[in-house]
């Protein structure tokens, strides 16, 4: 049987400013005291910055614990303007003339708690805000229970930006658990996902290091990740992996931290992507008539395109 409707073509990435740039992963040791981390966040990115990196990746909840009990008293309100955490990563992008993935931070909106990252661009304004998609829930017995919805919406959009070093897909943590959206942000031209994570040492020790190179390997791009560093004094029943990491599209490390405090800075070379998916055509391979990604946002706006067309040629037909 025919399928009933195809997915849109895959786009092709825009012509990047750059075809090489350093990226740091800016893995922080992260307190109880949200104007002590914001200092040391603000920091590390200067020191980065001034070091040659382009682009900056802030882990997952790094403006506070990352503890479900808490989180909701620490939430900023971004659309409103009050977000101090926000606020200091647009004026350092603006002054270093640099582009930063945010982590995330807690966000209060429409009485609710998401968990939140902002690209910023190198003027300093908002370019995309990606709400954690897939909430994680882990019940372990005699290791590790927590649900993430207990505190936090998840959100509703899959997000791709275009920067100053190029197209970029975010996810957050357990979004990278589902390889559907990895393949989502390939299909519409991004050469790099960040994912801000925030693993513990149960599941980072696991699949930390397979997950970052499948998500790669299967879609041939860059993947970063950046964590919080683990504070081996915390009373805390989650313990941090660490670990953040740059990998290649073969799956290469190209930067990794271990588990304490560090920013470690890697290469992204453009070039590589199109080498890989040359010596290696993965996507003319494809069985697109056994299987096909279908990109519901893409299918509706082609849809709602195609609709819009139709009407104004009836329009101009008709006189009107």
């Amino acid at each position: 049987m025919a399928p009933t409707s195809v997915s849109p073509p895959p786009l092709r990435p825009p012509k990047a400013n750059t075809q090489k740039y350093k990226v740091a992963l800016c893995q922080l040791l992260v307190s109880a005291d949200k104007e002590e981390n914001i200092a040391r966040a603000r920091s590390r990115i200067e020191a980065a910055a001034d070091a040659g990196a382009m682009l900056i990746v802030m882990p997952e909840i790094w403006c506070c614990p990352y503890s479900m009990d808490t989180l909701p008293s620490y939430a900023e309100d971004i659309d409103g303007g009050a977000s101090p955490s926000i606020s200091m990563l647009s004026e350092v992008a603006a002054a270093r003339k640099i582009t930063i993935v945010g982590g995330s931070i807690p966000e209060k909106a429409s009485g609710k708690v998401f968990n939140t990252c902002c690209v910023i661009g190198t003027d300093g304004q908002i370019l995309a805000k990606h709400r954690k998609l897939h909430l994680f829930e882990i019940d372990i017995p005699g290791d590790i229970k927590l649900n993430e919805s207990d505190t936090s919406t998840g959100g509703q959009e899959p997000t791709v930006v275009d920067t100053d070093v190029g197209r970029i897909g975010i996810g957050i943590c357990h979004d990278i658990r589902f390889p559907e959206l990895a393949m989502l942000y390939r299909s519409r031209g991004a050469h790099l996902i960040c994912y801000p994570s925030a693993f513990n040492i149960s599941t980072g020790e696991l699949l930390w290091d397979l997950m970052q190179k499948s998500r790669a390997v299967d879609n041939q791009l860059f993947v970063a990740t950046c964590s919080p560093a683990r504070d081996p004094n915390t009373k805390s029943e989650y313990m941090i992996w660490g670990h953040s990491s740059l990998i290649g599209p073969f799956g290469e490390v190209l930067a990794a931290a271990r588990h304490e405090e560090a920013t470690v800075m890697g290469e992204v070379d453009l070039s590589m992507i199109q080498s890989t998916r040359e010596n290696l055509p993965l996507e003319m391979q494809s069985r697109g008539d056994l299987y096909r990604l279908v990109d519901v946002q893409r299918q509706r706006e082609t849809a709602s395109n195609g609709a819009r067309a139709r009407g104004s040629g009836e329009r101009r037909r008709s006189g009107q």
